[in-house]
């Protein structure tokens, strides 16, 4: 069953709740995970949060590298362990990995190195989700954000790798158009979708721009997908979003409704 939600800080829980939504998606890094006094402090919020935070993307903080030769691996299986013991806490379902800056491959850096490296984080995360039923999806990211998987088809080849059910992908209608990339891969890529990041023109509130949204509606329909769809956007009125989130919650359904 397709279920909504929008990617914002714990503090709009109630809000997004009382719009309708069915959940909220926030960063990792919110959680303060290495500062054990702040994540103490914070973490409260989201375990009793009003409206489910089902799912958290901004996995890893930006100076704390998946590939190249500041590669901390101690650091990150100890970052990696106490997110899966918070998330798992929450309850939470689906965790994403962007982090562009986390994971860019320096200058002179070789690739299939960096793709060794990040084998072995995804495969850390892996065995660190065991048993929690949270399920890790990677993001491609456009090529302005990220050199490093910048597709769906890429994506899907690290997750192929590992064949853990645990690590699944992706697919972001904002970067997906800005790397011109076909919505064929929805259907191609099918059985490794696992979320669904949404903008539309400018990165802005779906519904408010001219994205293709049928044609893309259409692909996850043939491509059978039932799971949670996030817009991850800017709004035009920051500091009026009710109006704005409630219209985009309401093309939302109607876009996505014959997927249920």
């Amino acid at each position: 069953m397709i279920s909504y939600g929008w990617c914002r800080g714990i503090e709009d829980a109630a809000l997004l709740k009382d719009l309708g939504f069915d959940y909220i998606e926030c960063a990792v890094v919110s959680l303060q995970l290495e500062n054990t006094a702040a994540h103490r402090e914070v973490l409260p919020a989201y375990v009793d949060s009003p409206l489910p935070v089902s799912a958290f993307s901004i996995f890893f903080p930006g100076d704390l590298k998946l590939v190249g030769p500041e590669r901390d691996g101690e650091r990150l299986r100890r970052y990696v362990h106490s997110a899966a013991e918070a998330l798992h806490r929450i309850g939470t379902r689906t965790v994403v990995l962007g982090s562009g800056r986390s994971r860019t491959l320096p200058d002179g850096w070789e690739r299939g190195r960096g793709e060794d490296q990040m084998l072995h984080t995804l495969n850390d995360i892996a065995e660190a989700f065991k048993g929690t039923g949270l399920t890790l999806a990677i993001e491609p990211l456009n090529l302005k954000e990220c050199n490093y998987i910048n597709s769906v088809g890429e994506a899907v080849h690290l997750a192929k790798q590992l064949n853990d059910p645990i690590i699944r992908v992706l697919a972001d209608f904002y970067h997906m158009d800005e790397e011109s990339e076909a919505l064929d891969a929805l259907t191609v890529h099918k059985e490794w979708l696992a979320h669904i990041h949404l903008a539309d023109t400018g990165r802005m509130s779906p519904g408010t721009g001219e994205y293709p949204y049928a044609e893309f509606a259409a692909k996850l329909k043939e491509a059978g997908y039932s799971g949670m769809i996030s817009a991850e956007c800017g709004l035009g009125e920051p500091g009026k979003p009710e109006k704005e989130l409630a219209a985009s919650l309401a093309f939302m359904k109607q876009t996505f409704g014959s997927l249920a």
